[in-house]
């Protein structure tokens, strides 16, 4: 209900400004709420502090171009919009700032497993020991889990429904991808010497 109330006290056409001032400012709200947000913000949240009329692609390609050459950038990630800091200043960030557990200090194995996962999902443990030839301990599945890169799916319909595993929107925006249709393709990873042809 709180929500409906701030949406009520919004005013998101702005009439009173000039078109210039009134787009300017809904840049400055979308700015705003991307800040403020700890995860990506889906277009249909964002359209909330905006007027009927006016184009979210056009206000984010907008807030975009006048990021450009800033320290921090706009970046669509699991279906949603986030500001983030551009790469290129990771080093100054660890240096200096109290990152802690942000960074996801993955094993090789793990990242080949949370892979299979993504590529697979929904799969259970079973099917993952089908793939590397060998069990894949709970406690690989739990560190996983514990990152928030990947979450519980639908009991599989065999024998006793094990539980599957499947990739987050966390794990979407840790890898910087939009959906996991922004996945590489087989080929891709051949090329890349990272699977066999």
């Amino acid at each position: 209900m709180a929500k409906d109330h701030s949406e009520a006290d919004l005013d998101r056409e702005l009439e009173d400004l000039p078109p210039d001032l009134r787009w300017r400012e809904w840049m400055r709200r979308i700015e705003a709420v991307l800040f403020a947000s700890a995860s990506p913000v889906p277009r249909d949240d964002l359209a909330r502090v905006v007027g009927q009329g006016a184009s979210v692609d056009l206000i984010i390609d907008d807030l975009a171009a006048d990021l450009d050459g800033r320290s921090f950038e706009l970046a669509k990630v699991a279906g949603g919009w986030l500001l983030r800091t551009r790469s290129a200043y990771t080093p100054a960030i660890r240096a200096a700032a109290d990152v802690g557990e942000q960074d996801l200090d993955l094993r090789e194995y793990d990242v080949a497993v949370l892979a299979a996962i993504a590529y697979h999902q929904p799969i259970t443990r079973d099917g993952l020991k089908d793939i590397f030839g060998k069990e894949i301990s709970r406690d690989l599945i739990g560190r996983l889990h514990a990152r928030g890169l990947i979450g519980t799916g639908p009991r599989s319909p065999r024998r006793g429904a094990p539980y599957t595993y499947v990739t987050t929107d966390q794990f979407l925006t840790a890898f910087d991808l939009e959906s996991l249709r922004d996945l590489p393709d087989r080929e891709q990873l051949e090329d890349a010497g990272l699977a066999e042809g």
